[in-house]
């Protein structure tokens, strides 16, 4: 553990006061510049669930690599503008409500089903990794029963559900802003010219480990169909296509970011970092106990915006099936994912991203190649 001290009452009011001011200024925004910041902090919010945050998925695909790793999260940064931009305006113009009708016109009637239901496996899974982290925050860092993460995760989603789309961006918008205030943070402590140095040193050895080059290709498939739950019906309902564009750049630029200054701060407590299913929280432990009840907090926060828009997708491609009321079948998906999250936190996280990767490769790379249509 690295020997930094620092003034966790200073911190804590410049927390406060960046969480006001954010909000003033939101407010005090243009409508379209208003937009793009929905956009982008929606975007990055639905990639920052459990595994981002908690810096788990994060040390599974880039950190364990070291340097290359570096290479690794650029081509993952790029993967995203591009990848995030292209779905919300190609949703836009075939006016898709869901990923169900996404998926259709991407891949055809015969395997746009075959993709419907993997995509429908994934979010389900993933969802079912974000309650379990939930219980694992409550249980590793507060000593409090996971039960009581899960249960509260749970009847949280169920109430931001009742707002639809709307529920989405407000959560984002209050959390996105607070985790791009810790990676601020943490690049000032970590990416000093020493720290710099670490983490882009890299090593013969490493190179020769083809599996790097895969990994940014898999991370950005693995979030594939989280991002088809939630920018499909977002890029479907805002018309002007240059906030889709400017929200998906910062978007995209915004995960870069946060995917570089997390595994600066990783890096340079490997191994022992390995050890733990929130790393992330280790990182911050360094700052005081009071900041690190803050990072958890919005830790939650993240993996809690992942959970609300996975069951916002799975809901709505339920109900371009079969016209259900909106609150069964948001009673029935959460029920269902609390079942499957009993498993625990870190064996379904390492068991599942890494499949979930392998098989959204072949969904990104159709997106990848497919034109956009003209605008109407």
């Amino acid at each position: 553990m690295m020997g930094h001290t620092y003034d966790c009452a200073d911190i804590g009011h410049l927390v406060v006061h960046m969480h006001s001011t954010v909000g003033e200024e939101v407010g005090m925004l243009s409508g379209k510049t208003k937009a793009i910041i929905q956009v982008a902090a929606t975007y990055i919010g639905t990639v920052v669930g459990a595994g981002f945050a908690s810096g788990l998925s994060i040390m599974q695909f880039f950190t364990i690599y070291g340097g290359v790793g570096v290479i690794g999260m650029l081509i993952s940064t790029a993967l995203f503008i591009w990848i995030g931009t292209k779905m919300m305006l190609l949703a836009r113009r075939i006016r898709a409500y869901s990923y169900q009708e996404f998926n259709m016109y991407l891949f055809g009637p015969f395997i746009g089903r075959a993709a419907n239901i993997l995509s429908f496996i994934v979010l389900f899974g993933v969802t079912c990794v974000m309650l379990s982290g939930t219980g694992s925050i409550f249980e590793e860092r507060f000593g409090l029963p996971s039960q009581l993460g899960i249960l509260l995760s749970v009847f949280l989603t169920y109430l931001v559900m009742t707002r639809n789309l709307d529920g989405v961006l407000a959560v984002n918008v209050i959390v996105v802003p607070m985790m791009l205030f810790f990676s601020i943070l943490i690049s000032i402590v970590y990416l000093d010219a020493n720290g710099l140095l670490q983490t882009l040193a890299i090593q013969k050895q490493q190179l020769n480990d083809w599996q790097w080059m895969i990994s940014p290709f898999a991370y950005t498939a693995l979030n594939f169909a989280t991002l088809q739950a939630v920018l499909v019906p977002l890029g479907n309902e805002i018309e002007d296509e240059s906030v889709l564009r400017w929200g998906g750049l910062l978007g995209g630029v915004g995960l870069g970011f946060m995917l570089l200054t997390s595994h600066a701060a990783m890096n340079s407590l490997m191994p022992d970092i390995l050890l733990f299913d929130i790393p992330m929280a280790e990182v911050i432990a360094d700052f005081g106990w009071m900041m690190q009840v803050m990072f958890l907090i919005v830790v939650y926060g993240e993996i809690f915006t992942t959970l609300v828009g996975n069951v916002f997708g799975m809901s709505r491609q339920i109900q371009s099936i079969r016209p259900l009321p909106h609150n069964v079948i948001a009673v029935t998906l959460l029920f269902a994912c609390f079942l499957i999250s009993q498993f625990g936190f870190a064996p379904l996280l390492s068991s599942l991203y890494d499949l979930f990767g392998y098989m959204g490769l072949i969904l990104l790379i159709i997106l990848m190649v497919r034109r956009l249509p003209k605008q109407a």
